[in-house]
């Protein structure tokens, strides 16, 4: 079903886009004519037209330019728990990741231009699809279909704005297709007015789109729970801290609005809407399995855990799939080594977890792959993320460079973890719901057992920073985090926290001091049955490895040093580097578009 769904985006998407150049107006950029070309009457003619028009608006969702590696795994470092490639200034990826992000950096304008494009695509389906006459007058499943299609294009259309608002801030408002507007050079609009139209927009969505179990498709389609789930994400980033512009009313300051409450009810409300639904959506009960079982063997999560993911096509297409399990995770260490191991596991990250926390071994990947399918350690300052990796899926030893695994946008937890963070900020302390939605999830990471969970604060200010250290343990390596703390105006504070534990580390002082200086891993330990170690993490090493045990430089304050100090967030500024600059080209193409200072 997956194949066959993605093919149809791609096939979409091709069409799409001669229909997109030829009905719109940007005649001084396209002076050839198409060869051919779908005019409306045939796109918005059938339900089966129609629809293939709406898969072509998720087809931006994907490849390199989208969740398959740039909104994944570009922007959305460095954080508290992972950092981007180290390594000197380079106009790229790693100035992304380290906060020099320049104009002209070159990984600025494919990814904005593929957000703006999925906007267009979704404008245009918005605008023709109630137009249609199955639409207005059409038998009761023509109705529903296509009611349901405008609801998908209203919630994909959210999600490219949001992506776009919070990594550029205020964007030009364009929620009509191209060839309507009198004006394609817009001045910024406020985020808050975005904002606000898209919370209305998903609103609207939600009455339109079925259930999981109503729809009979895969949750690579929008489901009832997904169009709720990112309203409430969408309605926390409305009320929580963002950059503003100088020129705003906030001026140039973090800021978040006096009404906020209100958005946190309206998190609270759509969260509620999807918990009351747990015979639609629900935890599974291994996390491991949602990772190992589920999205890297391109298998649909059986509990509905993962409410919206985005497909992959698959085949090294650049267009439609993804590097997830190439450029971050294990390498494979064959004739020729594979895969860039690019993001790397602060230690700081993997010493939150608790020792018994199953997650822990799940998001922090702590080894590479030998020609003989045995696995060797790495070190801490070395570590891999692992929620996506390469020995994982069936092309282990592929040199391939897309290995077609999906991009979760919203998992259950997500949801559980928001509705008790807006209960907790409405009523300035947890209920009893929002406590037990807390510990759902704490206590599915130490496999059910409720006993090693530890107290949960009842008060306000304890609740949120146990949800804040939550949110961390079960969505890292998501492409959540970062936007989380800028959020919560906490992306400086745990920045400098960062640094200074790592200065602790290099210079060897407590608690760190007695973590161990060597592990000792299994030898020749089969990649199925993951590393053994004959020594704890937590205690300082024994004198030499016993048998049957390697031994690996595990805490090394000079290897965080090179690696990790010298690179992690090195060029960030609180209150300047929240947001990316626009891309050079977009500025030299709309005069009015202000940018972002960098």
């Amino acid at each position: 079903m997956k194949n066959i769904f993605l093919n149809r985006i791609l096939m979409s998407s091709i069409a799409l886009t001669i229909f997109a150049l030829t009905f719109n107006s940007c005649k001084k950029y396209l002076d050839l004519n198409p060869v051919s070309s779908f005019g409306p009457d045939y796109v918005f003619g059938s339900v089966s037209n129609a629809e293939s028009a709406v898969l072509g608006v998720y087809a931006c969702l994907g490849g390199d330019q989208g969740y398959g590696i740039r909104l994944s795994m570009y922007y959305p470092y460095d954080s508290d728990e992972i950092m981007g490639q180290e390594g000197a200034s380079d106009n790229e990826r790693r100035d992304i990741a380290h906060y020099n992000t320049q104009p002209s950096n070159t990984q600025l304008a494919n990814p904005f231009n593929q957000l703006w494009r999925g906007v267009e695509r979704a404008n245009i389906c918005i605008y023709n699809i109630p137009k249609m006459t199955q639409y207005i007058s059409g038998t009761d499943y023509e109705k529903t279909a296509l009611r349901k299609l405008y609801g998908e294009a209203l919630t994909l259309r959210a999600q490219y704005y949001l992506e776009l608002i919070r990594n550029w801030g205020d964007v030009p408002a364009q929620f009509q297709p191209a060839s309507l507007e009198a004006d394609l050079f817009k001045k910024q609009t406020d985020r808050d007015t975005l904002y606000n139209k898209l919370l209305a927009d998903l609103a609207e969505a939600s009455t339109y789109l079925p259930w999981r179990s109503q729809s009979g498709t895969t949750n690579e389609r929008i489901s009832q729970a997904a169009a709720r789930g990112l309203r409430a994400r969408i309605a926390l980033y409305r009320g929580g801290y963002s950059l503003r512009r100088a020129s705003s009313s906030y001026g140039g300051v973090m800021a978040r609005p006096a009404d906020y409450l209100t958005y946190y009810q309206i998190a609270k409300n759509e969260c509620e809407i999807i918990m009351q639904h747990q015979s639609e959506h629900n935890l599974n009960p291994s996390f491991k399995a949602v990772f190992k079982d589920a999205l890297c063997q391109f298998r649909e999560e059986p509990n509905g855990e993962v409410i919206w993911e985005v497909g992959m096509a698959g085949g090294a297409s650049n267009f439609g799939d993804s590097k997830l399990g190439y450029y971050n995770g294990p390498r494979y260490l064959g004739t020729a080594s594979t895969g860039n191991s690019a993001l790397t596991i602060l230690p700081t990250y993997f010493y939150a977890f608790d020792s018994t926390d199953t997650r822990r071994d799940v998001t922090c990947a702590q080894y590479n792959i030998s020609a003989t399918l045995t696995i060797a350690g790495r070190g801490l300052h070395d570590m891999v993320d692992g929620k996506f990796r390469r020995d994982w899926t069936p092309v282990t030893t592929s040199g391939a460079q897309y290995f077609g695994i999906n991009w979760p946008i919203i998992r259950y937890s997500d949801v559980l973890l928001m509705f008790a963070e807006a209960d907790n900020e409405i009523n300035q302390n947890p209920s009893a719901a929002a406590i037990a939605a807390y510990e759902k999830v704490r206590v599915r990471a130490f496999s059910g057992n409720a006993g090693l969970i530890g107290t949960t604060p009842t008060n306000y200010a304890g609740f949120f920073n146990a949800l804040m250290n939550e949110r961390m343990l079960e969505l890292g390596g998501e492409g959540i985090r970062k936007y989380d703390l800028i959020r919560w105006n906490k992306l400086a504070e745990r920045i400098d926290w960062v640094k200074a534990e790592i200065a602790k580390m290099v210079a060897d002082q407590p608690p760190y001091a007695n973590y161990p200086n060597n592990m000792y891993y299994a030898s020749n330990q089969p990649m199925a049955n993951g590393m053994l170690y004959a020594n704890s993490f937590y205690n300082a090493s024994p004198s030499s490895a016993p048998a049957g045990f390697t031994s690996i430089v595990w805490f090394s304050g000079t290897g965080i040093a090179t690696k990790i100090q010298a690179s992690f967030a090195r060029s960030f500024e609180a209150n300047k580097k929240e947001l990316l600059p626009f891309p050079q080209a977009a500025i030299d193409v709309n005069p009015n578009l202000e940018q972002n200072e960098y």
